[in-house]
């Protein structure tokens, strides 16, 4: 099984049947927005220099976003064994308690533990998706510090604006917190968002 691979909203299980939460999307489906911007930003500074990097979306391969997350996150495939293990066990616990609801019929526990079982492969790389994606964020963060970038403008498309939302609160909750400021404004017709570096808090 592919640790990474793109699945779905989360999962809603019930006995009746299994939906998804579209509020709660995939984080794979920001893993190469979130690459783009770690290789954009991720070399030497000058200080008092303006960088500027043309979004160049591209589809990206299992193997290459893979790749470059491994090459982010040297420790990725230790911390996704134990998610898996994580929530495979959740998964086991979850059974159990099915079983033991007295409120359920015969028939309501068959079809909401086949449902959960179905559903197995699928929780487990949403959750190893979600892991990939904070390794890289977290890894995006430490650029930011590390070379003091006082602001990161991008298009408002290919989930930009919504990886830089992420990052705030990172930074936020970083050891030595960052105060940061996003705002989305229009330029030369085309929208765009902007993450400003405010002070260290």
């Amino acid at each position: 099984m592919n640790r990474l691979e793109h699945v779905g909203p989360k999962p809603i299980i019930s006995a009746t049947g299994i939906d998804f939460d579209k509020n709660h999307d995939d984080k794979y489906n920001y893993l190469p927005a979130l690459i783009e911007l770690i290789k954009a930003l991720d070399h030497d500074y000058f200080e008092n220099k303006q960088y500027t990097f043309e979004a160049n979306p591209q589809k990206l391969s299992n193997k290459e976003i893979w790749n470059a997350l491994h090459s982010y996150c040297p420790d990725l495939e230790n911390r996704l064994q134990e998610k898996e293990k994580q929530v495979a066990l959740e998964i086991e616990e979850k059974l159990e308690t099915i079983e033991a609801n007295k409120n359920l019929g015969f028939d309501a526990k068959t079809a909401y533990k086949n449902n959960v079982k179905i559903m197995r492969d699928y929780l487990i790389k949403f959750a190893s998706n979600e892991v990939a994606y904070n390794c890289a964020l977290n890894k995006l963060a430490q650029i930011v510090t590390k070379d003091h970038i006082d602001y990161i403008i991008v298009p408002m498309f290919q989930k930009f604006a919504y990886v830089l939302h992420q990052l705030q609160g990172i930074l936020k909750d970083q050891r030595h917190p960052v105060d940061t400021q996003l705002d989305i404004f229009e330029e030369n017709g085309k929208m765009t968002a902007k993450l400003k570096v405010i002070t260290l808090v």
